[in-house]
């Protein structure tokens, strides 16, 4: 069914193509960044003669149709009508997908439920990958009858089975992570001679539980520490949060096992810099993600008067385009906005497909990326990719 939809929809427009922009002409036109002037749907077909299945990472911040109008968009089409106009440019960006590729969209609460079965219709439910929870506010709105500081980042793959796990950030260097796990089943871990980190005098320790609390620990064989480590193997009895096989992979990597006093609490303290696995949360207190307060503040900075309304902020599309993708591959942005996905785009290395209708397509897109090209664009997330400048984009229309 999915497959027909998208084929359907690529065959209402299959004549579109993509041409010079008329204010432009031939500037730029071979830079595999593309920035496209019109209508998104149509944009989309044409694209798809020249870039299917290639895009990695597809972020779109569509209109929430909250019934409210806004100074560069309308956002209020009616709910069938905002179904009815997602629903062919959501199966036309997965056309673009390649099988590994990841989709993003946000959206409010009022709308997610719904959002979410049409996704499901386009992608099929088991790529359903999970709902991001956005920390977009650091103060709540108390207007409405529930004060909310959140929104939604539903996320799909083109193929489950080909899509990589996401990962953002990496583990901190010397924390530590406890083996005791109160709750779990009792099991017998072995220790290999050398493989425990003491922080106690050389001594003898005999057999004896070390129970304590809520904590379950017996050790099962007497034991003499030399030079700081087990002169042998030993086994302990506990509650544990890794299992042999886990322990065994532990000690292979170079991390440090360390028990630094009795009774025995052994810590896992790990070497650092291992990719983490993203959460489902995503907040300033879990990643330090900004708050849609700090993206109007960047919004003004970069255009003054003429800021955007509703921008996201550049650390949130940083943070989902790094899980997703890699330097070199292609990132699309269908409801373009204000540039931001194709200006996180650049300053990490991923090539870009953006496309916008509005005129802020030129008046704020346009020079917000030729800034950033530039190398004079210092606010978002360029301290963090430490960008310099670079690169470049053509701009096109649609006919």
């Amino acid at each position: 069914m999915r497959e027909n939809t998208a084929r359907k929809s690529l065959q209402q427009q299959i004549a579109a193509r993509l041409v010079p922009h008329p204010a432009w002409g031939e500037s730029g036109t071979l830079s595999p960044n593309i920035l496209v002037q019109g209508d998104n749907l149509q944009a989309l077909h044409a694209l798809a003669l020249t870039h299917a299945d290639t895009v990695q990472c597809v972020y779109i911040d569509p209109p929430y149709n909250t019934g409210h109008a806004f100074a560069h968009y309308s956002d209020d089409i009616g709910h069938q009508a905002w179904l009815d106009m997602m629903a062919p440019r959501i199966a036309a960006m997965r056309v673009l997908m390649r099988p590994s590729g990841y989709f993003f969209v946000s959206i409010d609460e009022a709308n997610m439920a719904y959002l979410k079965i049409l996704c499901d219709e386009i992608f099929g439910r088991r790529n359903f990958i999970g709902n991001l929870i956005w920390e977009k506010k650091k103060k709540p709105s108390f207007l409405s009858h529930l004060a909310s500081v959140t929104e939604y980042i539903l996320v799909f793959a083109k193929d489950k089975s080909e899509a990589q796990p996401l990962y953002y950030g990496t583990t901190t260097e010397g924390k530590k992570y406890p083996l005791n796990n109160a709750g779990n089943s009792l099991q017998v871990l072995h220790f290999p001679t050398g493989s425990i980190q003491f922080g106690l005098p050389d001594q003898w320790i005999r057999a004896q539980d070390m129970s304590e609390g809520r904590i379950h620990t017996r050790l099962l064989d007497d034991l003499q520490i030399v030079d700081g480590r087990n002169a042998s193997a030993f086994r302990l009895e506990g509650e544990w949060r890794y299992s042999q096989r886990k322990l065994a992979a532990v000690i292979a990597s170079g991390d440090v096992l360390r028990i630094s006093k009795l009774p025995f609490r052994p810590n896992h303290i790990k070497v650092g810099g291992a990719p983490k696995k993203m959460k489902n949360l995503l907040s300033t207190a879990h990643y330090g993600l900004p708050t849609y307060e700090d993206a109007a503040a960047e919004s003004r900075l970069l255009f003054g008067a003429a800021a955007f309304d509703y921008p996201k902020p550049e650390g949130l599309i940083h943070a989902l385009i790094c899980a997703s993708s890699q330097p070199g591959d292609y990132v699309l942005d269908a409801f373009l906005g204000s540039g931001t996905t194709a200006a996180v785009a650049q300053k990490t290395g991923r090539r870009w497909l953006g496309i916008e209708q509005g005129p802020h397509c030129i008046t704020h897109c346009v020079p917000r990326l030729q800034r950033v090209c530039a190398g004079e664009e210092h606010g978002g997330v360029s301290h963090l990719t430490a960008w310099q400048g670079g690169g470049g984009f053509g701009i096109w229309g649609v006919e």
